[in-house]
């Protein structure tokens, strides 16, 4: 979705080029562009998983602002951590399979943290705020076939831990969670929803 804001209302931006949170974002009903972050995604192991997502949405809200005038920017990134080790996305088919053998019939945790950037008439920064959330996810037991099966698809090797809920077969392996579905998917919309009303309430008021 790519539109001009109405009646001189803000632009909102999403630093992201994740096709399922344009999708998500896009149930605010709010005219939005996209401008994906070509930011350093490094981060020290030895900080806390609910400040490596914050720190890192910040870092590519900050990167998208840049330049931009009366504008929303928001940032977001998810993480997977299993057994107190971060899985990131996969570097390669069997590390992919190496991801979903450690998952099976097990809990984890999934973490998105989300930025929201206010800039001014001038492009300055005028107000920040960050946040998380955290889901967690069980797993059934998972054959070694279907693993790769799934894997052969390709599906995985974009998404943080190697799975993607919403994708036909990996919905498939979960067996249940404990908290907001969409913050797997990649944007926790009832969080964001109550930090925009008072963030940037005049974006919830367009049809």
């Amino acid at each position: 979705m790519t539109a001009s804001p109405k009646n001189n209302l803000p632009l909102l931006i999403l630093a992201s080029g994740s096709p399922r949170r344009k999708k998500l974002l896009g149930q605010l009903h709010y005219p939005f562009t996209v401008q994906p972050s070509m930011v350093d995604e490094h981060f020290s192991g030895n900080e806390r998983p609910s400040d490596i997502v914050q720190v890192l949405a910040l870092r590519k809200a900050k990167d998208v602002a840049t330049g931009q005038k009366d504008s929303i920017i928001i940032g977001a990134d998810t993480i997977v951590v299993y057994d107190k080790a971060i899985l990131e996305k996969p570097k390669s088919a069997e590390e992919a399979v190496s991801m979903l053998q450690k998952l099976s019939n097990s809990t984890h945790q999934v973490l998105t943290g989300v930025a929201l950037i206010k800039t001014d008439q001038d492009g300055s920064i005028i107000n920040q705020l960050t946040f998380y959330e955290n889901t967690g996810v069980t797993f059934g037991k998972l054959e070694q076939a279907e693993i790769r099966q799934y894997v052969a698809s390709g599906s995985p090797m974009d998404k943080a831990g190697a799975y993607g809920i919403q994708d036909d077969r990996g919905a498939f392996f979960v067996k249940c969670i404990e908290g907001d579905y969409y913050n797997i998917v990649g944007l926790p919309l009832h969080l964001l929803y109550q930090k925009l009303k008072t963030f940037a309430p005049e974006i919830l008021k367009i049809d």
